[in-house]
Protein backbone atom coordinates (compact mmCIF):
# COMPACT_ATOMS: atom_id res chain seq x y z
CA UNK A 1 0.00 0.00 0.00
CA UNK A 2 3.08 2.13 0.54
CA UNK A 3 4.09 2.01 -3.12
CA UNK A 4 0.89 2.49 -3.91
CA UNK A 5 0.93 6.13 -2.00
CA UNK A 6 4.02 6.42 -3.11
CA UNK A 7 3.35 6.50 -7.04
CA UNK A 8 -0.24 8.62 -6.34
CA UNK A 9 1.95 11.31 -4.55
CA UNK A 10 4.76 11.34 -7.46
CA UNK A 11 2.12 11.38 -9.71
CA UNK A 12 0.46 14.44 -8.29
CA UNK A 13 3.48 16.03 -8.62
CA UNK A 14 4.13 14.84 -12.50
CA UNK A 15 0.72 16.07 -13.72
CA UNK A 16 1.63 19.54 -11.89
CA UNK A 17 5.01 19.54 -14.00
CA UNK A 18 3.18 18.51 -17.12
CA UNK A 19 0.67 20.63 -16.69
CA UNK A 20 2.87 23.83 -15.68
CA UNK A 21 4.70 22.91 -19.24
CA UNK A 22 1.84 21.81 -21.46
CA UNK A 23 0.20 25.29 -20.52
CA UNK A 24 2.64 27.79 -20.68
CA UNK A 25 2.78 31.19 -22.60
CA UNK A 26 5.38 29.30 -24.79
CA UNK A 27 3.11 26.21 -26.51
CA UNK A 28 -0.08 26.61 -28.76
CA UNK A 29 -1.89 24.75 -26.46
CA UNK A 30 -1.00 27.33 -23.37
CA UNK A 31 -1.91 30.19 -25.94
CA UNK A 32 -5.12 28.54 -27.18
CA UNK A 33 -5.78 28.12 -22.52
CA UNK A 34 -5.01 31.74 -21.82
CA UNK A 35 -7.88 32.86 -25.10
CA UNK A 36 -10.70 29.98 -23.87
CA UNK A 37 -9.90 32.38 -20.37
CA UNK A 38 -10.09 35.32 -22.22
CA UNK A 39 -6.90 36.96 -21.61
CA UNK A 40 -6.12 37.50 -25.72
CA UNK A 41 -8.94 40.47 -25.20
CA UNK A 42 -7.26 42.08 -21.99
CA UNK A 43 -4.66 44.94 -21.66
CA UNK A 44 -1.92 44.56 -19.51
CA UNK A 45 -2.99 46.23 -16.86
CA UNK A 46 -6.65 44.01 -17.03
CA UNK A 47 -3.83 41.00 -16.99
CA UNK A 48 -1.92 42.41 -14.31
CA UNK A 49 -4.80 42.87 -12.13
CA UNK A 50 -6.72 39.61 -12.72
CA UNK A 51 -3.47 37.75 -11.38
CA UNK A 52 -2.84 40.16 -8.70
CA UNK A 53 -6.74 39.07 -7.44
CA UNK A 54 -6.11 35.44 -7.97
CA UNK A 55 -2.65 35.35 -6.70
CA UNK A 56 -4.35 34.84 -3.06
CA UNK A 57 -6.82 31.96 -3.35
CA UNK A 58 -4.34 30.51 -6.11
CA UNK A 59 -2.93 27.59 -3.18
CA UNK A 60 -6.14 26.68 -2.78
CA UNK A 61 -6.43 25.90 -5.76
CA UNK A 62 -3.39 24.10 -6.63
CA UNK A 63 -3.84 22.45 -3.46
CA UNK A 64 -7.53 21.15 -4.94
CA UNK A 65 -5.65 20.59 -8.20
CA UNK A 66 -3.50 18.38 -6.41
CA UNK A 67 -5.27 16.16 -4.54
CA UNK A 68 -7.45 15.52 -7.96
CA UNK A 69 -4.29 14.57 -9.48
CA UNK A 70 -3.29 12.12 -6.44
CA UNK A 71 -6.74 10.51 -7.02
CA UNK A 72 -6.20 9.54 -10.54
CA UNK A 73 -2.26 8.65 -10.01
CA UNK A 74 -3.62 6.41 -6.95
CA UNK A 75 -5.65 4.55 -8.90
CA UNK A 76 -3.57 4.04 -11.94
CA UNK A 77 -1.25 2.71 -9.47
CA UNK A 78 -3.60 0.69 -7.82
CA UNK A 79 -4.63 -0.91 -10.90
CA UNK A 80 -1.30 -1.68 -11.98
CA UNK A 81 -0.33 -2.97 -8.20
CA UNK A 82 -3.87 -5.09 -8.19
CA UNK A 83 -2.92 -6.34 -11.85
CA UNK A 84 0.59 -7.51 -10.37
CA UNK A 85 -0.98 -8.86 -7.66
CA UNK A 86 -3.07 -11.65 -9.68
CA UNK A 87 0.01 -12.78 -12.18
CA UNK A 88 -0.82 -10.17 -14.60
CA UNK A 89 2.30 -7.70 -16.09
CA UNK A 90 2.28 -4.32 -14.64
CA UNK A 91 2.88 -3.16 -18.58
CA UNK A 92 -0.89 -4.41 -18.57
CA UNK A 93 -1.39 -0.94 -16.94
CA UNK A 94 -0.39 0.64 -20.73
CA UNK A 95 -3.89 -1.18 -22.41
CA UNK A 96 -5.75 -0.15 -19.14
CA UNK A 97 -4.46 3.83 -19.10
CA UNK A 98 -6.01 4.88 -22.95
CA UNK A 99 -9.25 2.68 -22.06
CA UNK A 100 -9.95 4.39 -19.10
CA UNK A 101 -8.86 7.89 -20.93
CA UNK A 102 -11.09 7.03 -24.05
CA UNK A 103 -14.22 5.88 -21.99
CA UNK A 104 -14.32 8.66 -19.14
CA UNK A 105 -11.45 11.26 -19.85
CA UNK A 106 -12.70 11.94 -23.22
CA UNK A 107 -16.50 12.08 -22.27
CA UNK A 108 -16.36 14.25 -19.21
CA UNK A 109 -13.64 16.94 -21.25
CA UNK A 110 -16.41 16.60 -24.43
CA UNK A 111 -19.10 17.40 -21.59
CA UNK A 112 -17.68 20.02 -20.06
CA UNK A 113 -16.50 21.96 -23.46
CA UNK A 114 -19.92 21.22 -25.34
CA UNK A 115 -21.96 22.98 -22.36
CA UNK A 116 -19.13 25.86 -21.68
CA UNK A 117 -18.15 28.50 -23.48
CA UNK A 118 -15.98 27.81 -25.76
CA UNK A 119 -17.08 28.19 -29.28
CA UNK A 120 -15.81 26.92 -33.12
CA UNK A 121 -12.71 26.29 -33.17
CA UNK A 122 -11.60 26.87 -30.02
CA UNK A 123 -13.59 24.73 -28.95
CA UNK A 124 -11.85 22.25 -30.47
CA UNK A 125 -8.74 23.15 -29.79
CA UNK A 126 -9.91 23.00 -26.01
CA UNK A 127 -10.83 19.35 -26.65
CA UNK A 128 -8.01 18.47 -28.18
CA UNK A 129 -5.27 20.22 -25.94
CA UNK A 130 -6.92 19.07 -22.92
CA UNK A 131 -7.69 15.58 -23.81
CA UNK A 132 -3.63 14.99 -25.33
CA UNK A 133 -2.35 16.93 -22.08
CA UNK A 134 -4.37 13.85 -19.91
CA UNK A 135 -3.23 11.25 -22.08
CA UNK A 136 0.22 12.36 -22.11
CA UNK A 137 0.21 12.89 -18.33
CA UNK A 138 -1.39 9.17 -17.50
CA UNK A 139 0.84 7.23 -19.53
CA UNK A 140 3.65 9.04 -18.23
CA UNK A 141 2.42 7.97 -14.58
CA UNK A 142 1.49 4.21 -15.71
CA UNK A 143 5.17 4.36 -16.58
CA UNK A 144 6.22 4.92 -13.39
CA UNK A 145 3.85 2.79 -11.74
CA UNK A 146 5.01 -0.16 -14.32
CA UNK A 147 8.43 0.58 -13.37
CA UNK A 148 8.20 0.12 -9.59
CA UNK A 149 5.44 -1.77 -9.13
CA UNK A 150 6.21 -5.20 -9.38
Amino acid sequence: MTTILLVGIAGAVISAITGTLWYSNATPMGRWHMQYLGFDRLSNEEKEKMIADAKPRMWKSYSAQMLLSFLTSFFIAFVTSYTVQNGGPASAVFFYVPMIWIAFTVPVIGQNILWGRSKGSLAWKRFISESSYNLITFLIIASVAAAVIK
